[in-house]
């Protein structure tokens, strides 16, 4: 997944323009375009801060702007074809896009941005996983086959993902690296290990090194800043606030706790 933040202004003479990416934006500051197949039947669209843009792809279309501020989501075609289950994902354009899951995953990945990435890219793997299923689900011409994955991960097969995850609790993990270790498409694997353990593989990974981080916070003489970075968080204020998200305290105040 690429993610960008872009501003748009005083494109005053209308242009035309080919997107081959699956692109979905949304809207960081309240503005309008005019676009149309036709210089002649361009139409305006005007937006709220937080609206959703569904790109068309592979149709030339005329552009024009004054102001505006969008953050650009380009998901892959692999992911689509994933949650198509190998199939094509034809999107319909949607020039403003009304889906609440859609929403709360693009401003999660707009929040993550803001934030400098800290959680890697393990995150940005799963939210296009989720994003391209929330997609096609609701808005592909061509929808998923009736096929689903039935059941979860072989015990066995589960077993390598947790031992990986313990082994690099320090470390980034991707998707990727996740699916191959048990010789699945990041897809399946998604799928799959939702299943088996009712998190996404992203939410799993939080949750083993906030498990981790309660053991070694145990310990009075061991610093914050080192548990956060043996538990893999990049920085003291993002395991801090991850870790309030879980716990409901602070790592100091769970120390507290514990030690009385």
């Amino acid at each position: 997944m690429r993610v960008a933040a872009y501003a748009l202004r005083s494109i005053r003479e209308p242009y035309t323009a080919v997107q081959y990416d699956q692109l979905i934006c949304m809207v960081l500051r309240s503005g309008s375009f005019e676009a149309g197949v036709r210089r002649s039947e361009m139409k305006k669209y005007a937006y709220g801060a937080g609206e959703i843009i569904l790109a068309p792809r592979h149709v030339e279309q005329w552009f024009r702007t004054d102001d505006l501020h969008l953050l650009v989501v380009a998901i892959s075609d692999a992911a689509l074809t994933a949650a198509c289950d190998g199939g094509k994902a034809d999107l319909r354009y949607g020039p403003k896009l009304v889906d609440a899951r859609v929403g709360e995953l693009i401003t999660a990945v707009n929040a993550e941005r803001i934030a400098g990435f800290p959680n890697g890219p393990l995150f940005l793997d799963s939210a296009e996983q989720e994003l391209a299923g929330a997609l096609v689900d609701r808005h592909a011409v061509r929808r998923r086959s009736a096929w689903t994955y039935r059941g979860g991960l072989t015990p066995a097969r589960l077993r390598r993902v947790v031992d990986l995850v313990h082994a690099k609790v320090e470390d980034e993990v991707t998707l990727d690296e996740l699916a191959e270790s048990v010789g699945l498409s990041t897809g399946h694997f998604s799928q799959t290990f939702l299943k088996s353990t009712g998190k996404s593989p992203h939410q799993f990974v939080l949750h083993h090194r906030i498990e981790r981080a309660k053991q070694m916070l145990r310990a009075a003489d061991v610093r914050v800043l080192d548990v956060a970075v043996a538990c893999g968080f990049k920085t003291q204020q993002h395991f801090a606030r991850v870790f309030r998200e879980l716990c409901g305290a602070s790592p100091t105040e769970y120390r507290q706790e514990f030690l009385r």
